[in-house]
């Protein structure tokens, strides 16, 4: 799915790309006067970050925070860095500490929404997508992140809104339509969800129109196998989009009540979730999801 699109053009995905939005996170307020020596600290840390030194660029981070303690920036650039390392529960709490010195910033509201979905609590997740949103209404067309975390915490309704929402500002996007499937069929049922399912044209991604064909009841799952597959693409580019086909065909077979594909297919998509940025996450999540409805 496309990158939440927010007024100052912040993007959400893993790695750097989190890094860049704690970035620009950093520049929305570096006009309000931070002690010169606390900025230096944190272009320091920014730079031994781009160069690959995560331990230094955190341990400069923190000698900022322990300078200027009232200093947003500082708690928001340690939290982008845990956030792009994949240490969500220290990115919260900075992000928090943040947050209470800086309740306006919206880009922190968001990244917060998001660590807190990759550790799997959604209400958490969804009460900071709501704030972003109060703050930019604007916004709220665009968030199927808000959309994603409402199927994974039962409020399917709501959940089908939010992804009618969407498909008014992105309107080729076949997981959009599979989201909302997803929902309508989990408060009403698969006959009504294709009933209701969203017509799309023009998603070139492979296999995203087999997909659109499967949750149609038009395609058998191994179509978008061999679609995924087919003309012997490079290692990288199979392998990105036999994640995708593994996704949808875990989410398609959860929706149609058949536990044991659905469970296979999310593991297959949860074993390449580094690789796939944002959607990445959300089969690896699914995954922590099931393993804990097992343990019960």
């Amino acid at each position: 799915m496309n990158p939440l699109r927010l007024s100052r053009c912040f993007r959400f995905r893993s790695g750097s790309a989190i890094l860049f939005a704690g970035l620009l996170l950093v520049g929305e307020i570096a006009s309000r006067a931070a002690e010169p020596a606390v900025d230096d600290l944190l272009k320091e840390a920014q730079t031994a970050f781009r160069q690959g030194d995560s331990t230094n660029a955190l341990a400069l981070a923190t000698k900022a925070i322990a300078a200027a303690p009232k200093n947003p920036q500082a708690h928001f650039l340690r939290a982008s860095l845990h956030a792009a390392l994949r240490r969500y529960e220290p990115a919260v709490a900075d992000f928090s500490a943040g947050l209470k010195l800086d309740p306006q910033a919206t880009g922190a509201w968001q990244q917060r929404g998001v660590a807190y979905f990759k550790l799997g609590k959604m209400n958490e997740s969804i009460a900071d997508f709501d704030q972003v949103i109060a703050l930019v209404p604007e916004q709220a067309p665009h968030h199927w992140q808000r959309g994603i975390c409402y199927y994974y915490a039962g409020r399917f309704v709501e959940g089908r809104k939010q992804f009618e929402l969407h498909q008014t500002v992105n309107k080729n996007d076949v997981e959009n339509a599979v989201w909302h499937f997803l929902c309508v069929t989990r408060a009403a049922g698969v006959e009504p969800a294709r009933a209701a399912l969203i017509p799309i044209s023009g998603d070139s991604r492979v296999p995203m129109a087999q997909v659109h064909e499967l949750f149609a009841g038009k395609l058998k799952p191994a179509a978008v196998l061999a679609a995924a597959q087919a003309g012997d693409p490079p290692a990288a580019r199979l392998s990105h989009q036999l994640f995708y086909a593994h996704l949808y065909l875990g989410l398609y077979f959860e929706a149609i009540g058949d536990a044991k594909q659905a469970r296979d297919y999310i593991f297959k998509a949860a074993a390449k979730a580094d690789e796939n940025d944002y959607m990445g996450d959300v089969a690896r999540v699914h995954a922590e999801l099931l393993r804990k409805q097992e343990k019960k």
